[in-house]
């Protein structure tokens, strides 16, 4: 049987990592009609460094509901016959996604083991089980890693109490706000939820005051990032910020852009995953961070920081990221850029601002910026460095 995913490890380098990149991405190209297209003119021979990347057409979320719809279900990006794989999911968009056979296809295992989660656990998984996958996804990590699970999915409190009183879990899965309620219900209820003493949460915040809440009542947490498309990215181990997971090449680029940034700057997660059933290339996740510098020179991000997706309404017409990139690339601009749209008067009001050495730039800017928006907006040249780096591209500060 052929392994679905290359599975090579986020410790063992870039060059290792990124070798079995390009031998994924040829693989796509030479059997998916899709791939063949869209890295046409693209040699993949030369894909050696992250920065080489920028050459491959970033593919984002919203085109995946685009193609899903020309090409049911899933716009030709299977290289597995969709009768041959495991499950198929609907998430919100609607998106489909596909599950295929494997030892923990998704990735979770080792955001599990981080938390010591090991052979023998008894695992609370409050994921939906419902259509869409975080369920299977991590039940299949904790299978991989010998643990019993107990399919609880979200809500229905009272049942999860039963269950948490019969079975004795160890670890629970889920959101950290769900894990807060049913440790308040189980002290309201007079019900011994003791046994939990570890747990790996996602799909919400982790503020510091609930992690130190839940700590101090006994449990501790590790916290992982994911996507219904690519799975586990990344987690928690004890160091700082996430561990990038293993089999994924994760990059940060310019919001809008395909250009990947330089290390510590804000931007996009993009993400090709090494999976052979479901090989994505240049995937945008519409969240953002930051990579993190370390000692062993694996790959680590900051954790979640944001949405990507800045779009807004500038008098009735949007105003995109990618128009500001488009503008960038037209002006030779380097720098951090921020468009802050604000209210003068009853009008809504554009200033663009750029940091760059030339204060005469602002003159082509600001006409550049009118072609391209269909919108009349000032610009503020400022000094390099002078914006904050949280990857904002458009400030929507009207209230």
């Amino acid at each position: 049987m052929v392994e679905h995913r290359d599975v090579v490890s986020a410790h063992g380098g870039d060059a290792e990592l990124l070798s079995a990149m390009r031998a994924h991405i040829s693989r796509a190209a030479e059997r998916q009609p899709f791939w063949a297209e869209r890295l046409a003119g693209v040699e993949i021979e030369a894909l050696t460094t992250r920065d080489a990347l920028g050459a491959v057409p970033v593919l984002r979320k919203s085109e995946l509901v685009e193609l899903q719809a020309k090409a049911p279900p899933f716009g030709g990006l299977t290289a597995t016959p969709v009768g041959s794989l495991a499950r198929l999911f609907v998430s919100p968009g609607p998106i489909f996604d596909p599950e295929g056979h494997g030892r923990d296809w998704w990735g979770a295992a080792k955001a599990l083991a981080a938390a010591g989660v090991g052979p023998q656990d008894i695992v609370l998984n409050t994921f939906s089980y419902h259509l869409t996958p975080a369920g299977a996804m991590f039940e299949s990590g904790a299978h991989a890693l010998g643990c019993a699970v107990i399919p609880a999915g979200p809500g229905n409190t009272a049942d999860q109490l039963a269950a948490i009183g019969q079975f004795r879990p160890t670890v629970y899965i889920g959101t950290p706000d769900f894990l807060k309620i049913l440790v308040d219900k189980a002290q309201e209820a007079g019900v011994d939820a003791g046994s939990i003493t570890r747990a790996v949460v996602s799909g919400a915040a982790l503020p510091p005051s609930l992690r130190a809440e839940l700590v101090e009542r006994g449990i501790s947490v590790v916290q992982c990032y994911g996507t219904a498309d690519l799975g586990i990215v990344a987690y928690e181990d004890g160091g700082e910020g996430m561990a990038v997971n293993d089999g994924v090449v994760l990059e940060i680029v310019r919001p809008g852009t395909d250009d990947p940034l330089p290390d510590g700057e804000v931007g996009e997660i993009v993400v090709t995953r090494l999976n052979r059933d479901y090989p994505l290339i240049r995937f945008a996740t519409g969240d953002m961070s930051r990579t993190l510098s370390s000692d062993d020179g694996s790959r680590r991000i900051a954790g979640w920081m944001g949405r990507a997706d800045q779009a807004t309404k500038v008098k009735g017409m949007f105003v995109r990221p990618e128009q500001l990139a488009a503008l960038g690339k037209a002006l030779a601009i380097s720098g951090r850029m921020r468009l802050v749209v604000t209210r003068a008067g009853e009008q809504d009001a554009m200033v663009l601002k750029i940091e760059h050495p030339d204060q005469k730039l602002g003159a082509a800017a600001a006409q550049k910026l009118s072609e391209i928006t269909k919108l009349k907006g000032t610009v503020e040249i400022v000094p390099v460095g002078h914006l904050p780096n949280d990857g904002r591209v458009i400030a929507d500060e009207r209230t």
